[in-house]
This record gives structure tokens, C-alpha cells and sequence, in this order.
């Protein structure tokens, strides 16, 4: 299964919307793009494997495998950029600036369900980030 995170770039944070064939799952927020680089900015835009991951700070969340120059990139909640990522994304039901949102936790309820499901089928789970096209 694909996901796809279709982002729009601001100087203070990067929404995206997170689909999957056409059908909207949730909304994103990230830290702006800052040439990659670490804790600073959000990932470059590429296809990366989504895998089940637990740590007792996030529980259970999704990690992206093989982002270039970086580790411990996480699917978690977060309703600001800015306060609370360092380089993850951030899942919202609903956008209210850039890089900021609400209801996070009910937004990560739902696409949790989604990936264990999907993985637990034993299928691959990926996420293609593009660039938002109007």
C-alpha cells in the first residue's frame, strides 16, 4: 500500500494532506524545509517504507526507513511544528497555520489503525512525499 503527503512549503512550517488513492486520511504539519538538515528541517521529498516502531516517549508510531543523512524520522502526534518536531511529521485532523493543527491525537488514532492493519496483512507500507501541485 502507498500513502501519499502532498505538501505546500512556508518559511514557518509545511502542511501537507496524506492520502491514500485520492481518499483523505488526515492533514500534516512539519518544520519548514532547511536543505535537510537535522532537527530543523523536514525530509526531502522521495518514497520511503513506513515500519511499525515503539518507544515509550511516542508508543506505538510509524518510522521511515532510508531518509538520506538521517535517523529516527517518526509519524507521531504534534499539533506545532516548531514546539514539538525535530524533523518528524506531525498528523492533524485539521490545519490551522503553517506548521500547526488540532486534534492530533484523533488524526494519529486513525492512520494508526490503517498502517497496523495494512502491515499486520503483511503488506508494505510506503509514503511518497511530493510537493503540493495547484
Amino acid at each position: 500500500m502507498e500513502w501519499l503527503l502532498q505538501r505546500s512549503y512556508r518559511a514557518s512550517g509545511t502542511n501537507g494532506i496524506l492520502s491514500c488513492e485520492d481518499e483523505l486520511i488526515c492533514y500534516t504539519i512539519e518544520l519548514p524545509w532547511q536543505e535537510n538538515k537535522r532537527w530543523i528541517s523536514c525530509i526531502p521529498e522521495d518514497r520511503y517504507q513506513l515500519q511499525l516502531r515503539y518507544s515509550k516517549r511516542h508508543q506505538l508510531h510509524l518510522l521511515l526507513k532510508g531518509v538520506p543523512n538521517r535517523t529516527l524520522i517518526l509519524i507521531h502526534k504534534a499539533n506545532n511544528a516548531l514546539k514539538e518536531l525535530k524533523g518528524c511529521i506531525g498528523v492533524v485532523r485539521e490545519l490551522t497555520g503553517p506548521g500547526k493543527g488540532i486534534n492530533s491525537a484523533a488524526a494519529f488514532a486513525q492512520l494508526m489503525e490503517l498502517a497496523t492493519n495494512c502491515i499486520n496483512r503483511g503488506e508494505r507500507l510506503w509514503l511518497r512525499v511530493e510537493c503540493h501541485k495547484d
